[in-house]
């Protein structure tokens, strides 16, 4: 069976039937929680719209650690509400919602101190352990155990004998965000709403007080759509006061960035079988597994610069090195960094001024009547955030709605997942595709695996590697394009890809035969090419150039440098 694809006819038709007929919700903003909204609103029978002005996933919701889990220091900041809540949505996604993009990871916390430590510690796991089953969906994970520092040692052999004196490990999950937002987008789209990306909301239509819809412009094709709506959702995370400055009012609440920068490394430089959870003087510094690579982060600092490209600079890299170094017994150099990127958290603003300290609690409001504004909150959370947005939404609604059904809607590449991964070795001997191979689509696109094959089947070109980025197919490249709504080669090489970040080169060496791929599907000649490729240089450079710089002003200078290819 066909499913809905995101391509460029798909993405044109969708913003001409919004400017059709009048919605009963437009969602603005398409990163996790945007895309969940318009899921949860268009499941409940509502005629839904969705546009983002980049690209699906292009601001928070593709930089952050890429896990999907319930916050274990939150439990010592005693939110067990918070805590509770996320542990149940990290079990949903893993039976039910997208077995084929979360999966268990593992992590070892050390111990430093004998005795109390390891109570404290132990008491705090065995509780998150707890509230896992006792949400209903949390039986999947292994519970946590105890380990003495030799059996600890042997697990993950990279720490220094001085560094613990033993440790505890434990389970949550992982996730590409970036794919898992893309998917939430077009399984949307299968269930009836409209989705557009590269379409900004430039102002709200508004009938006296009332807001009843938005223009939003299309900023690829150009051109301006009058979409109305009964109730306008805005989801736009870090661009929330930039979204209500467009009604001329004040907000009911504020939200603050806070920066999070991440290390990507060779697994060959950290000899460990687990990933690892540090506490550091502010947070807590994460090295995650991640395919043949280590994600070390992240930082936690007040960010106010440019929010589509937060800049990592050289202080952010170099506290992030000293931190993980202080347990490793083979220090990490400048040299170990293969990719780095940075990411900014939408907080609610509080009373404190240390961001780590800011609620990650999420709120809604209907600020003026036709407008719901919602906002913070943690990314596992986005199912809870799009039921409480639509909830509000329907206040909204002179007419019955449904309840919120999002916790019953796989998504798109989940049904038959497991019955195909059970099946993989047929499936490689029958598409002459290498088993490992098929494990890696199966992880990356779940039963739409097929969809990719079949590229393969009528072109057998596409089955192979990427230049200078093995671990992917070129069949990928075109899919992104043809199915994933991808518009430009900075989309496939950061976004539906991760060959930014996974290779020294930072995707240049790919750049090329991947422009040349999408090419066909997106109608471009070779100017367009060469222009593509050129703007992704100057944009792999600029980050380059603002990783040397030492602060934010200075490196957000630095990264400013590379304009974006279609200009907001």
């Amino acid at each position: 069976m066909r499913t809905t694809t995101l391509g460029p006819s798909d993405r044109s038709d969708a913003l001409a039937r919004m400017a059709e007929q009048e919605l009963d919700v437009l969602v603005v903003g398409g990163g996790v929680v945007g895309a969940g909204t318009a899921l949860d609103a268009t499941t409940r029978g509502l005629t839904t719209g969705l546009v983002e002005a980049r690209d699906w996933a292009s601001g928070t919701s593709s930089r952050s650690s890429k896990l999907i889990h319930g916050g274990l220091r939150y439990l010592e900041m005693l939110d067990f509400a918070l805590v509770r809540e996320a542990l149940k949505e990290r079990g949903l996604l893993l039976e039910k919602l997208a077995p084929h993009l979360v999966r268990p990871v593992p992590f070892l916390y050390p111990l430093q101190h004998k005795g109390w430590e390891r109570i404290y510690a132990g008491s705090g796991v065995a509780l998150y352990d707890g509230m896992s089953i006792s949400s209903g969906h949390g039986r999947g994970l292994p519970l946590h155990r105890h380990l003495s520092r030799k059996h600890a040692l042997r697990v993950a052999p990279c720490l220094r004998k001085d560094a613990l004196v033993g440790a505890l490990q434990y389970y949550d999950a992982q996730v590409d965000d970036a794919r898992l937002v893309v998917t939430l987008a077009r399984t949307a789209a299968e269930y009836g709403a409209q989705v557009a990306n590269g379409a900004k909301v430039v102002a709200f239509l508004r009938e006296g007080e009332r807001v009843v819809g938005a223009r939003v412009q299309d900023v690829e094709a150009g051109g301006e759509y009058e979409v109305r709506a009964r109730q306008v959702v805005n989801a736009t995370g870090v661009w929330t006061d930039d979204t209500q400055a467009l009604i001329g009012e004040r907000g009911q609440f504020h939200v603050r960035a806070s920066k999070g920068v991440h290390l990507v490394v060779p697994k060959d430089r950290i000899h460990s079988t687990t990933g690892l959870i540090l506490r550091t003087e502010k947070s807590v510094l994460f090295v995650i597994p991640w395919g043949r690579h280590w994600i070390v982060g992240t930082t936690d600092t007040d960010w106010d610069l440019d929010k589509a490209h937060p800049a990592a600079s050289s202080a952010d890299i170099d506290y992030v090195l000293e931190h993980v170094n202080s347990v490793l017994s083979t220090p990490l150099t400048r040299d170990d960094v293969q990719g780095v990127y940075a990411g900014l958290r939408p907080l609610l603003a509080g009373e404190s001024d240390a961001t780590s300290k800011l609620s990650r609690e999420h709120t809604v409001a209907h600020p003026v009547p036709g407008l719901v504004v919602v906002a913070g909150g943690k990314y596992t959370t986005y199912r809870v955030m799009a039921k409480d947005a639509v909830d509000e939404a329907v206040h909204g609604l002179s007419q019955r709605v449904a309840p919120c059904c999002t916790e019953e809607v796989p998504l798109l590449g989940a049904d038959g997942y497991q019955a195909l991964w059970n099946a993989r070795a047929r499936t490689a001997a029958r598409t002459g595709v290498h088993v490992a191979r098929v494990e890696h689509l199966l992880n990356r696109y779940g039963s739409l695996s097929e969809e990719v094959l079949d590229l393969i089947a009528d072109d057998a070109s596409l089955g192979a590697p990427l230049t200078g980025a093995d671990d992917y197919l070129r069949a990928e490249i075109v899919y992104a394009a043809k199915a994933e709504g991808a518009r430009h080669l900075e989309d496939v090489l950061t976004r539906r890809t991760r060959i930014s970040i996974e290779t020294f080169d930072r995707g240049t060496r790919t750049a090329r035969e991947a422009a040349e791929l999408m090419a066909p599907v997106l109608g471009w000649d070779q100017a367009q090419i060469d222009r593509e490729v050129e703007h992704y240089e100057k944009r792999v450079e600029a980050e380059r150039e603002s990783q040397l710089q030492p602060d934010d002003q200075t490196a957000d200078a630095a990264r400013l440098g590379a304009p974006d290819i279609v200009p907001l």
